[in-house]
């Protein structure tokens, strides 16, 4: 044990969460939820069951891995919004929850012989200052501020001591989650999706490919009106340790606590960056969580962490838009075909009929796909969405279950999902549906926003 690369107090704290939440212990909480929420119908009760059984299962997973909990949280997020109803989804997050507080502290003696040993020189070359106290915990390393000899304030993101080898001996139990998952989506091409979903998180612990993904959000948005992204100092940024010019801001908590003109507002830029990002470049962060942006003084949202992110081709792109069309035009023929052909389902299956896909993506979409003015995204929303994205109680729970999720789709999904999901928690108000058209079909900028934008780039390409 005391030859393990990851720290030993976290190995300890890891294994001691893990015994609380894995085994008997992850059953019998599954269980009581079950029983709050089992249904007379024997057919919704075996439901139940089966939910509490791949539940319990994916937590005793999670609760064995020793290092990297918070990491691992990130790759099961997105079954959590896609897989667990919402009687058993408190019950995983809090158990995520347990784990993510298993992240460790780093003493910042360890730390510095990681920035040390990759920067190839003292700290006191490479920076006239750095505080010893971290500012912030990244998933797998920990954040620093600290100031450049040109007089620069920067953020030094380090990776723990071990960090990379912990995520990747994790990933060995992906294949066990995923099978866990199929037994609530039986469509789920676990494959596939676990090939991805490595790919993605290990590029993650690779800062030197976060620092070439960071620069190219940072060339795409630079001068943007309301979207700002800090440059990266390539000179000091390796595979462990990554710096980025510091930006001061309100956190998303104090967002959360604005007038309501304020936070739609913020709400619909994080939608155009996030959403806008994927259809206007293909290139896009997928994870919109709340620590990654922050409130500029001056009106502009900074965007500061781009290690999980995707890239599309644009013949994708234009693909995954033809299909939106088809949705919003009420084209069932079309939409099957387009779907079919993306590998959402097999295209020989008779029973994914096209107007049981249109009923479905209206059921969930409804309130962007036509114009219904301002509508306010709260929880309430995305709750109901969520029953009809995700709930065995849906009326289309059978045509879910025939279908999957293609790889390359995976994380665009997660982040559409997640970025209305933190939207919720605004209560942004918008016509959501007049700005989804300026990326699916090309319209005229429908706010001040869009107008913004529109001075500083030209209107989406249509596909």
């Amino acid at each position: 044990m005391a030859k393990e690369p990851i720290p030993t107090g976290r190995i300890r704290r890891t294994a001691k969460i893990g015994g609380l939440i894995g085994g008997q212990a992850a059953r019998a909480a599954f269980t009581r939820a079950f029983n709050v929420a089992r249904s007379r119908d024997a057919r919704l009760e075996a439901i139940d069951r089966r939910y509490v059984e791949a539940a319990a299962q994916m937590v005793e997973v999670l609760g064995s891995m020793k290092g990297a909990a918070m990491k691992v949280g990130q790759v099961i997020s997105f079954l959590d919004i896609s897989a667990i109803p919402p009687e058993y989804r408190d019950v995983v997050q809090e158990a995520l929850a347990q784990l993510r507080d298993a992240a460790p502290v780093v003493p910042f003696k360890d730390m510095r012989k990681v920035i040390e040993t990759d920067l190839e020189q003292p700290i006191g070359e490479a920076f006239a200052e750095l505080d010893e106290e971290a500012v912030a915990a990244a998933s797998i390393g920990q954040v620093y501020r600290a100031r450049l000899h040109d007089g620069r304030d920067v953020a030094v993101k380090v990776q723990y001591p071990g960090a990379e080898e912990a995520v990747r001996a994790d990933m060995q139990n992906l294949g066990l989650l995923l099978r866990a998952a199929k037994t609530i989506a039986p469509g789920l091409d676990g494959k596939a999706v676990a090939a991805e979903i490595r790919e993605r998180i290990l590029d993650e612990c690779d800062y030197e490919a976060e620092a070439i993904a960071h620069r190219g959000f940072a060339r795409e948005w630079r001068g943007h009106p309301f979207v700002y992204v800090p440059d990266v100092v390539t000179t000091l940024s390796r595979r462990r340790v990554i710096v980025t010019e510091w930006v001061d801001g309100r956190r998303f908590d104090d967002v959360k606590r604005l007038p309501a003109p304020e936070r739609n507002r913020f709400g619909e830029i994080l939608y155009r960056f996030f959403v806008g990002s994927l259809y206007r470049h293909g290139h896009f962060s997928a994870d919109p969580h709340p620590g990654n942006y922050m409130l500029m003084d001056d009106g502009r949202v900074a965007f500061i962490d781009f290690g999980m992110n995707k890239k599309l081709s644009r013949q994708r792109v234009e693909r995954e838009v033809r299909w939106l069309r088809a949705v919003i035009e009420r084209d069932a023929y079309r939409l099957r075909e387009q779907l079919a052909a993306l590998g959402y389902f097999d295209p020989d299956d008779a029973l994914v009929t096209g107007e049981r896909l249109l009923d479905h993506a209206w059921a969930i979409g409804w309130w962007w796909l036509e114009d219904h003015g301002d509508v306010t995204i709260d929880r309430d929303l995305i709750a109901r969405l969520m029953t009809d994205a995700a709930d065995p109680r849906s009326e289309y729970w059978d045509l879910m279950r025939r279908e999957t999720i293609p790889a390359d789709t995976v994380f665009a999904q997660r982040m559409v999902g997640l970025t209305f999901a933190v939207i919720g928690q605004l209560q942004a108000t918008a016509n959501w549906h007049r700005i989804a058209r300026e990326y699916v079909y090309g319209d005229a900028p429908a706010t001040q926003l869009g107008e913004a934008e529109a001075s500083f780039w030209p209107v989406p390409r249509a596909a």
